[in-house]
């Protein structure tokens, strides 16, 4: 198994690292530490309370965005904790620094960017956060925009930096939708544009090539938010639109992508880039006892976050130098399994009369109702659907999301504005391809004991 793996790994591993500092004069602690019997004890009761958990590791674990970690990452995470470094800094990072630098110097190359401006942050939010504050800086007083579909931290992003933000509409399949988009920009009021490539409630793909059209008449920035679908880059059996979407990434302003989705990472690693390096300037800061040994630029002085894991990077780094970022390489096959059990999953739905099928996934993601008369009792077997299956193993996500996703005449009378609450899935592992059989028999079997005749 793959836990087993990064276990083995590491323990080869980590006498090699131990016998690098084996030259210093012992060092035991003065102070008497914990037994192992002690911390025997405490490791098995916690053993007990992480047992409460949903196995998210296991292809049958199809709800939420959680995809483990590669056996390398695992391993060369756990081999830098026992240095513990700090990329703050060289001075608490100088290896771990350096490996953060060409892992991320590897993905701007993914986007098609030689010259920017990055590092990794605790994840998308933080790093969206900054891609933010410096569009604030650059354009001041004037409006983000994002999809109405957009992850709704970016208008908490806003309120917390001071800057005004205004949702834009979203077509029937969750992308923005250019018409409004192009209203708002004639009022010339908005700064940036937060373009989203994989929204978290479908995995929609906002037409980032039409707006980058827009920009042409109507001058503003580009922020990307591809925290989720960034390294469908590397993939070529996307849709023609969202195939046009990625091909014009490396034109946007500044691109978030999360190695901790994607990317086969442990949690937290996002990581925010700026195609224009002299954005650096607004983290220009005094720390007169931090920066001492190099004269080096420090990823500190790059950052709104100080301290940051070393072992972050260095589990990025290992994974990247195992499965390069190439495109149509293994690890974008990786991803392109995951696209495929989604469209098989979503074209078993589609011939399905118990259910309705949401919008076409563009990436990994997709969305269904039960069938049913009205909104309300649709959302209550979504929901018994939900229960039921969980009790087979098989976990999904439960998503409200825009009556509009399924068409107007799928519940007549229904409001414009109306939501429903819908099963959703995301096929992110590798795995699930050979699982979709497996997921479509429970899936049923759980469908059928919920639903009642007369609602078909």
């Amino acid at each position: 198994m793959k836990q087993d793996q990064a276990l083995q790994l590491f323990s080869e591993a980590l006498p090699r690292l131990q016998q690098a500092f084996s030259h210093l004069p012992s060092s035991d602690p003065s102070a008497e530490t914990a037994s192992t019997d002690a911390m025997r004890a405490v490791l098995d009761e916690l053993t007990e309370r992480l047992a409460d958990n949903y196995p998210y590791f296991h292809p049958l674990y199809a709800g939420q965005m959680l995809k483990p970690p590669h056996p390398i990452a695992r391993a060369a995470y756990a081999l830098a904790m026992w240095i513990n470094p700090n990329n703050h800094a060289l001075d608490g990072g100088r290896a771990s620094s350096r490996l953060e630098v060409e892992a991320v110097r590897e993905i701007a190359a993914m986007f098609g960017w030689t010259e920017h401006l990055g590092h990794l942050t605790s994840g998308g939010t933080f790093a969206n956060l900054e891609a933010l504050w410096v569009a604030g800086r650059l354009v001041p007083g004037k409006k983000i925009v994002a999809s109405e579909n957009a992850h709704y931290t970016h208008q908490r992003i806003g309120s917390v930096l001071g800057l005004a933000f205004e949702n834009i509409a979203a077509d029937t399949r969750g992308r923005m939708d250019l018409s409004s988009l192009e209203t708002a920009l004639q009022s010339g009021e908005v700064g940036t544009v937060v373009v989203t490539l994989g929204t978290t409630s479908a995995g929609a793909v906002d037409p980032l090539d039409k707006i980058l059209d827009l920009r042409q008449r109507h001058r503003f920035r580009i922020h990307v938010d591809a925290a989720y679908g960034g390294y469908f880059k590397l993939v070529s059996d996307l849709g023609p639109d969202a195939a046009r979407a990625y091909a014009r990434i490396d034109e946007a302003d500044s691109i978030v992508v999360d190695p901790h989705k994607h990317g086969l990472q442990p949690y937290g690693c996002g990581c925010i880039l700026f195609n224009d390096p002299s954005v650096g300037r607004f983290y220009k800061h005094d720390s007169p006892y931090t920066y001492f040994t190099s004269n080096e630029l420090h990823l500190g002085e790059i950052s709104l976050e100080c301290s940051r894991a070393g072992a972050t990077a260095t589990a990025l780094w290992a994974t990247q130098k195992l499965l390069p970022l190439t495109p149509d390489g293994e690890f974008a096959q990786g991803l392109s399994c995951g696209r495929m059990a989604a469209l098989r999953v979503y074209n078993k739905i589609r011939q399905d009369k118990r259910f309705f099928p949401g919008p076409e996934p563009e990436l990994d993601i997709l969305v269904w109702a039960v069938k049913a008369c009205t909104l309300e009792e649709s959302s209550r077997l979504a929901t018994a659907v939900f229960d039921l299956a969980a009790k087979q193993d098989l976990h999904l996500a439960l998503a409200q999301v825009p009556v509009n996703f399924f068409g107007p005449e799928t519940w007549p009378g229904a409001p414009a504005d109306g939501r429903v609450t819908c099963l959703r899935s995301v096929l992110m592992k590798p795995e699930h391809l050979n699982w979709v059989d497996a997921i479509w028999e429970k899936l049923s079997h759980a469908v059928s004991k919920a639903i009642e005749p007369e609602t078909l």
